[in-house]
């Protein structure tokens, strides 16, 4: 623990740069913290985004051992007292509440940043954080595009914070087992898999510009992205359908089937990648796609594909959503914390099941405690070094995979990608690898 301790001193003396968001400086050194961790490793958290799934993370930091989350902050007053109540339910005091996190990040008791705003604060959130000196626990996807996710590594390499998304079947026990084994050769070589979602998402109608709600700071919300008028069919959801501020269902939830493939596959990029579908349920404002099937091809001679239906909830292999490894000597079946081996003519072999129930289509939590098993590896990473289960470049990879099939359907055709570093081989592609910024929000570290 002493060395942990003597790193961590370390770290926070290399903390001295500067970035520049929104027109205000956040400037950081050693001598500007007033306190480092503890005797009793107590770690201090700031929370960002608490109108959905960010209040019961809020509640599953504040109940981890010797942790203690201090500051909600969110851009909606109802929000706040979301996140608010929601510690102090578990705790018995009530956290301080800012809508600006430039303010939340100038505050040096923090140690440790949860970020679940909207896609496009992602990154943005995450880089000021690591500049601010803090450790980040971000949401999937980690970025809203990949030159986004490309900054996020590079901040937290340069600040050298701890950095996990949360990709929390990454920590999973019994997931972890059935990908060891699928490493292992229990099915044979493995040259596909096979990734889906579903649900029965409504209509959003079509929007009409009106006032502000109070107690909402609209500006805030958009921080980085560039601005356009409020809209009421927007906000707190709807946003994940526009292009200008979410990923569709791709990022949404492909994110945590693909990643759990390109973990059992063990691939970084894929080499070319193709995406077909759009929206068809609804005739609405709803821009990016609610049926769509992602095909990846890869190098080492195997091919991953995601289906993803936002508007119809039939059941793929009787589960709404999940994964299947097929190899030469059978396939693997996951759908959650557990697993199940199959040979080559169906027969079961072997079946892993956890005790804990897993909701895929909670938007809040699949499951509370296994949220709070991948909470717990990233405050260890903190304690006591080490790399997190859903590293930034972990989160980076399979954040990638998603970017790039939404690309593809977006330009039309099959996108052919560099294996070095997951770069598209097409000019024109690759004007959708970055975004414009509102003028004084430019990231910059």
């Amino acid at each position: 623990m002493k060395n942990s301790r003597r790193n961590f001193l370390k770290n926070v003396a290399a903390t001295s740069s500067l970035i520049t968001m929104g027109g205000a400086g956040l400037g950081f050194s050693a001598k500007s913290y007033s306190r480092i961790i503890g005797a009793n490793d107590r770690i201090i958290i700031g929370v960002m985004g608490t109108n959905g799934r960010g209040a019961g993370m809020a509640k599953n930091f504040a109940l981890q051992k010797n942790t203690e989350v201090i500051y909600i902050c969110d851009v909606d007053d109802n929000a706040l007292i979301k996140g608010i109540n929601a510690v102090k339910s578990v705790t018995g005091v009530t956290p301080k509440s800012e809508k600006d996190i430039r303010k939340v990040l100038n505050d040096k008791d923090i140690d440790a940043m949860y970020l679940a705003p909207p896609d496009h604060w992602h990154a943005p959130a995450a880089i000021m954080s690591c500049v601010a000196g803090k450790h980040v626990y971000v949401e999937k996807p980690l970025c809203h595009n990949p030159r986004e996710g490309e900054m996020a590594v590079a901040a937290a390499r340069k600040y050298k914070r701890v950095v996990q998304m949360g990709s929390q079947r990454r920590s999973w026990d019994i997931l972890t087992q059935g990908i060891n084994e699928l490493k292992g050769g229990v099915i044979g070589n493995v040259y596909m898999a096979k990734t889906w979602y579903t649900n029965n998402r409504k209509s959003i109608g079509i929007g009409k510009v009106v006032t502000v709600p109070s107690g909402l700071d609209y500006d805030l919300w958009q921080g980085p992205a560039p601005r356009l008028p409020y809209k009421d069919n927007l906000i707190h959801y709807n946003w994940h359908w526009f292009w200008h501020w979410g990923t569709g269902e791709a990022l949404n939830n492909g994110t945590h089937e693909i990643d759990v493939a390109r973990w059992g596959l063990g691939i970084d990029y894929p080499s070319k990648v193709n995406s077909v579908g759009g929206r068809y349920q609804f005739k609405d404002d709803w821009e990016t796609p609610d049926t769509q099937i992602i095909t990846f091809e890869c190098e080492k001679g195997a091919s991953i594909v995601w289906e993803g239906r936002s508007c119809n909830g039939a059941f793929v292999e009787g589960l709404d959503r999940g994964v299947i490894f097929y190899g030469d000597n059978g396939s693997l079946h996951t759908g959650g914390n557990n697993y199940a081996i199959y040979d080559l003519k169906g027969k079961l072999v072997k079946e892993i099941k956890s005790n804990i129930v897993v909701d895929g289509r909670d938007t809040s939590s699949p499951n509370a405690s296994l949220d709070g098993v991948h909470i717990s590896n990233f405050l260890k990473c903190i304690r006591e070094g080490g790399t997190p289960n859903a590293d930034v470049e972990v989160g980076r990879k399979s954040t990638l995979w998603v970017q790039l099939g939404n690309i593809a359907q977006r330009v039309g055709y099959t996108l052919n990608i560099d294996q070095e570093n997951g770069h598209i081989k097409d000019n024109n592609a690759m004007k959708l690898w970055g975004r414009e910024y509102e003028p004084g929000w430019e990231i910059t570290f």
